[in-house]
């Protein structure tokens, strides 16, 4: 599959989801300690590292940026698709969300302090993955943290239908976080920790926790 045919898959799923999925996470971080300690973490990151703008990437209906803000982060959001931005609009009406493709950043050199990709590098095919993290690291100031959070496993599905019942046709990708961290270190990034999560469920959850080196 062609990168603009996993983009186009990716991104008219998420337009036919983006109501449903939004209802359905709207409190999802409130309601999990562990999440909102990884938010707190990269709050703490970003203001030890002299502060500025945060990006989520792959933000959705925005309510992973909205949580950062309520933490003090300057932080917006970018997502491929225009429906998951226009409910983030309508959710957050005060704070910045654009659309945009993570393989094709349009922002600009060492312009971000901080950045976040919670389960939005889940649909990424592996031979993208170099360049989605190459955008990341030139985007960044150097020194600035970075925080992904993916299904842990081994295994690629096709998923044809999600949220609320509508049809869907992503890939989702189940990695290992040495894989990952693998692919950071390759694209310039330090990596400062690890966490596993729900490790008794049917698939665990992992966060990653870096930041670009100079």
């Amino acid at each position: 599959m062609s990168t603009d045919e996993w983009l186009v898959d990716t991104r008219d799923s998420y337009d036919a989801v983006a109501s449903s999925y939004a209802a359905q996470v709207r409190n999802s971080i409130s309601g999990d300690a562990h999440r909102h300690a990884a938010l707190v973490v990269l709050a703490d990151d970003v203001r030890l590292a002299g502060g500025g703008p945060v990006v989520d990437i792959g933000c959705g209906p925005g309510q992973v940026t909205a949580y950062l803000h309520g933490l003090g982060v300057d932080a917006f959001g970018i997502d491929l698709s225009p429906e998951m931005i226009a409910v983030a609009r309508r959710d957050h009406p005060d704070l910045r969300f654009e659309v945009g493709s993570m393989t094709d950043l349009r922002l600009d050199d060492a312009s971000v302090a901080g950045l976040i990709a919670w389960w939005s590098l889940i649909h990424v095919p592996d031979d993208v993955m170099p360049t989605v993290l190459r955008h990341f690291h030139r985007v960044l100031l150097p020194g600035a943290p970075l925080q992904v959070g993916f299904h842990v496993g081994e295994t690629a599905r096709l998923k044809t239908k999600g949220y609320g019942g509508h049809a869907m046709k992503v890939t989702v990708h189940r990695r290992q976080p040495d894989r990952v961290i693998s692919w950071l270190r390759d694209a310039g990034f330090s990596v400062d920790a690890q966490w596993l999560c729900e490790l008794d469920k049917q698939v665990p959850q992992a966060f990653l926790f870096a930041h670009r080196l100079p």
